[in-house]
């Protein structure tokens, strides 16, 4: 099974952090799959997911088929980008983890605040 990112694109913030996490894996030999859920939310929808949730935070599916959500679902990433390893097992640590959430949460809902008073979706 391959790992599935879902993003929104609407958001330009994380429109630019996708490009540049998919460049930086572009070639490690992962079996990913980037899906905009601005563009298509069926799949999302279909593994039981809120839409609302996903623009608002990360959302990424293991190869095991669990699902990594918010700063979770960036150390996913980074466990499998060759450059970010590293990070990705500090990332992990219970503190640094506990600290990385709390921070990605306040930030993701002040973005998706930002992005609805635009009008992006």
């Amino acid at each position: 099974m391959p790992v599935k990112v879902f993003y929104n694109s609407a958001c330009p913030v994380c429109r630019a952090g996708i490009e540049k996490q998919r460049a930086d894996m572009a070639g490690c030999g992962v079996d990913i799959r980037w899906t905009d859920v601005h563009r298509d939310a069926a799949e999302i929808r279909a593994l039981g997911y809120e839409l609302e949730a996903v623009r608002e935070r990360l959302h990424v599916l293991d190869e095991d088929g669990r699902m990594h959500i918010g700063a979770d679902a960036f150390a996913a990433l980074f466990r499998r980008t060759p450059a970010r390893r590293r990070l990705a097992a500090i990332m992990q640590l219970p503190a640094v983890r506990q600290a990385l959430a709390a921070g990605y949460n306040r930030f993701a809902a002040g973005l998706y605040w930002w992005n609805r008073r635009r009008g992006r979706w």
